[in-house]
């Protein structure tokens, strides 16, 4: 049986916009340090990290949508 810990983090998982893990990638940090940085952050300064993150995920949403939509010249 799995613990309760990992059976929250696959319900969210799907949920979650990807920014700890694309900056994880960006500053060659494990995603999870950010993760429990952003929490425990949130908890000291009660949630203003929160709108930092939300922000990145507008910025990360914005560059999939425009890498998307890019097609090749010799597309018609």
């Amino acid at each position: 049986m799995k613990p309760l810990t990992e059976t929250i983090k696959n319900i969210f998982e799907p949920f979650a916009f990807g920014v700890c893990d694309r900056l994880g990638e960006y500053m060659n940090i494990p995603g999870a340090h950010i993760r429990i940085f952003f929490i425990y952050a949130s908890f000291i300064t009660l949630g203003s990290p929160l709108i930092f993150y939300l922000i990145l995920a507008f910025i990360h949403d914005l560059r999939k949508i425009m890498k998307g939509n890019r097609g090749s010249v010799w597309d018609m």
